[in-house]
Formats: C-alpha cells, structure tokens, sequence
C-alpha cells in the first residue's frame, strides 16, 4: 500500500496523473518528508477507516505553484493543505481560495497559531537555529557568531526561493534590531557565507565537513545527531524563527466532510501524538517534546507577522538575492 500511494503521489506531483473523486475520498497536498506524510495519512486513515486519501508531495514554493496552475486550468484537485508556513496560507486566504472551519480542536491552542476566522491552524512547530560540525573550532551561540572570522567562508543556508522555511526565517532575522536588520544577511554574504537550495542540502554540508555551520530547521540535524552524524544543533539566544505546518481546507473542496475531518484529527491529541512521534514540537498545548528538545518553555520563539511578511515578500526576496544571488 505504502509503494502504490507513494507511486500515485510520484505521479501526481510530475502532472502524470490526475486524482479523481472515484479514486480517493480526500486528496492532501502537503509539504511534509515523504516518510512523514505517509505516516499522517496512515494516522488519518487509521482513525477514519471509512475515508481513503491520496497525497502529492513537493516543496511548499512547488505544491502552490502546482494548485495555481490547476486552478487557473479550473481543475483543482486538492481538498486539504498541510504546508510550511502560515504566510503562504494567508495569501491564499486574500485570494479567497480557502474554507473557514472552526474546528472544536482550536481550544487546545494559543490563539496566535491559527487564524481567528478558521481558514488554516498550525499542526507544530519547526524553528530554525544553528547547526555546527562537531570538528568546527567556534561552537557558536549566537546568531552573531555566523559573522565573525573564525565562520568566514564556513557558513551554508537554505534559499528563500526553495524554502518557505528559509523565507520566513531571513524575514524574522531581518525584524530584530540587535541583529541590525537587513544588514545582517549583508554581513553574511560579506563573510562568505552562501544560500543554496533547501535545508536537506545544508544538513549534507556540514556534516560532511564541507561547511563547519549552518541555518537549518531543527528537526534535521537533531534526527541526524540521534543517528550518529557529528553535528550539533543550537537554539541561538537571541531567539528561533519558526514555521509551523499548518492545515486548511481548499474552498470549493468537493470533500468537505472527510476535510474538516482531516483538520479536526491533525489538531487532535492523537494527531499530535503523531506528528511527536515523527520528532516535532507539537503546536497543541500540554504536549511533550521530542528527545534530544529542551523544555519548550526555554525555547524563545521569535515573532512574525503573516500579514506583513506577505506584503513584504517580494521585496524582501530582492533584497536577499541582491546579497546571495538567485541560486
């Protein structure tokens, strides 16, 4: 079962093949590692036994560019998202292209991780903070520490332009003052520092050797360190960004029981006992964490507007690449 629907989802994402209501009764698109959306379908499916879902997986920046392309042909084949970043969610809200919900899972949350009218909740919490070689002679704390000599020419880090991740990480740097602001990814690109790809391929970086450090979301490296691999992973003290996966319904979803009933169980304590069994900070309340996680109250998470990042995206997309170039 896991080969045919990973297949369907192979085809699915290369335009090979098209879902079909008679296929599935609810079609996710979604963000997630391959591995890891099998394994909340499986959650889903096994708490629903009556509903059968397909699912397509690609990077956040190409499951959108997927769904629009679809839209636009007037054949959207989703039901449900479950992708990086609440600020892509928000413009696909001003578009009109969501469903509110209120779940009855929300009360479990703060109010800051999902949207007051129900159109998308955040399912957990991915920060992103330094990881370092454990041969590296600096064995940073700080942001700052990226700039300094001793990580000239050392440093590697995802692009905004493959990562939604890594956007809203570099437009959450940019918003804090001690850091200087934009000026900050000024001084990396001055101290050779270099924007490549997704997070997949920093991890690779610098546990080879090849770079000492890099900026990356947490659950990599300390997967990887669990496994063996010689690196660290670094909470810096002036604060993470974070990402925080979240999930709505697509309007004019043709599902739309079986998708509120996705929402509902992604938010449910047995679909965050899921996502922490993956090794994710749960966003619902009252849950543990992960090993090789601090407590959750020593991680300082730093603030991002969605609404902001979104009218700014375009020109902070610019202003990065004006620094690292368009890779």
């Amino acid at each position: 079962m896991k080969t045919l629907v990973s297949t369907v989802a192979g085809l699915l994402a290369a335009g090979f093949l098209s879902v079909s209501a008679q296929a599935a009764d609810l079609v996710l698109y979604t963000s997630q590692p391959n591995e890891d959306a099998q394994a909340t379908v499986d959650g889903f499916m096994a708490a629903n036994p009556g509903i059968k879902v397909d699912w397509v997986r690609d990077g956040t920046p190409q499951i959108i560019a997927k769904l629009q392309a679809e839209m636009q042909a007037g054949n959207p084949v989703a039901d449900v998202l479950l992708i990086a970043d609440t600020v892509t969610l928000e413009r696909l809200k001003e578009a009109g292209k969501l469903m509110a919900y209120k779940s009855p899972e929300a009360a479990n949350y703060d109010a800051a991780l999902y949207d007051a009218d129900g159109y998308y909740y955040s399912t957990k919490l991915i920060t992103t903070g330094i990881v370092y070689n454990t041969a590296a002679a600096m064995k940073p704390t700080s942001w700052q520490d990226l700039t300094k000599p001793e990580a000239k020419g050392l440093v590697i880090m995802p692009s905004p332009l493959a990562s939604g991740a890594a956007l809203i990480h570099a437009q959450t740097l940019a918003g804090v003052d001690s850091l200087g602001g934009w000026d900050y990814y000024k001084n990396l690109a001055a101290n050779g520092a270099i924007a490549a790809g997704a997070n997949g391929g920093v991890l690779k970086s610098v546990a080879s050797g090849e770079k000492a450090y890099g900026m990356i979301v947490d659950y990599l490296p300390i997967r990887a360190k669990a496994k063996g691999s010689p690196v660290e992973f670094v909470f810096p003290k002036e604060g993470v960004s974070a990402v925080t996966e979240p999930v709505a319904i697509l309007a004019g979803t043709k599902h739309e029981d079986a998708a509120k009933k996705f929402v509902d169980y992604a938010l449910s304590e047995k679909g965050q006992e899921g996502f922490l069994k993956l090794g994710y900070i749960p966003a619902r309340n009252g849950m543990k964490l992960p090993d090789g996680f601090p407590a959750r109250d020593s991680i300082k998470v730093l603030p991002v507007n969605a609404a902001s990042a979104l009218k700014n995206t375009d020109q902070d997309l610019k202003t990065f690449t004006s620094y690292f170039g368009s890779k």
